[in-house]
């Protein structure tokens, strides 16, 4: 039986004991607790678990099991708190790099627009070192801490998001027009099932923390900031498990009785192979 989808239950899972109305402090303070606690990672991809969009079926990871989730799963469940919380929220399509890539992008992402007072705010947090809290929607350079982002309208329906110099990706796009998370069940299939999709070659998770992002990629630890960027290999399997469990908040339970001593095995070969592409040693 489902679990019944309340909005005590998510706040007391993202930590937010604050007041909760329609306003946009609790618009900014929801959107940064979801982004700090709820971590983005692919772990169910790598295990060949199948990934579901379904609302039920989101609530039970994202809340109940206390997991992360990639792109469409982050929005999804963040959509979902929104819009218990009353605010009026858009699901819209997106383009990661499409700049570089072209229109074959599209699909590859979504992304939220909040209206809120006759404003309207982008949120997202499928993006795993993207902006804490929601940006305006306007054009021009969006100012966090000290990132600045850039959102520029490309057309009447298009705009693009610019990341923060030096962010994991360079830009993407996204329509007005409104979709349900329906529409991207299908790319969804393909993204976490696809031998060529770089969700499923290699293992990821990211999770901000002290403004820096922590971002895993199989064993490569690296910590990403405005003031500096370093990176180490993690040693064993049993580093690996505490940063899966510490930095990144995974219950080690529900990957599975061997879920880790996979996911080890696992992130060593793709380490192995991505040495051998960019020709450095162990």
């Amino acid at each position: 039986m489902a679990a019944e989808i309340t909005l005590d239950a998510i706040l007391h899972r993202i930590g937010h004991h604050g007041r909760v109305d329609a306003g946009p402090e609790t618009l900014s303070a929801l959107h940064r607790s979801w982004r700090t606690a709820v971590p983005y990672e692919n772990l169910d991809i790598q295990l060949g678990r199948t990934i579901s969009l379904d609302p039920d079926a989101l609530f039970d990871k994202l809340v109940r099991r206390r997991r992360g989730g990639y792109c469409f799963e982050q929005n999804a469940g963040l959509a979902l708190l929104l819009r218990l919380a009353g605010f009026g929220v858009t699901m819209v399509e997106a383009a990661v790099m499409r700049a570089a890539r072209g229109e074959a992008m599209w699909g590859n992402h979504n992304a939220l627009l909040v209206d809120l007072d006759g404003h309207r705010w982008l949120a997202d947090a499928g993006i795993g070192d993207g902006f804490l809290e929601p940006l305006p929607l306007r054009e021009g350079p969006q100012v966090q801490g000290n990132l600045t982002y850039r959102l520029e309208r490309l057309d009447p329906d298009t705009w693009r998001f610019h990341h923060q110099p030096g962010g994991t990706i360079a830009s993407y796009d996204f329509r007005l027009q409104p979709r349900e998370i329906a529409h991207f069940a299908a790319r969804s299939r393909e993204l976490s099932t696809a031998a060529d999709s770089a969700y499923v070659t290699t293992l990821m998770a990211a999770r901000p923390i002290a403004g820096h992002t922590l971002l895993l990629l199989s064993r490569t630890l690296r910590r990403l900031g405005p003031d500096a960027r370093t990176s180490r290999t993690i040693g064993d399997v049993d580093e690996f498990a505490a940063t899966l469990s510490t930095q990144f908040l995974v219950p080690l339970d529900d990957l599975g009785r061997d879920g880790v001593a996979r996911l080890w095995a696992k992130s060593g070969t793709q380490d192995d192979l991505w040495r051998a592409r960019v020709g450095t040693g162990p």
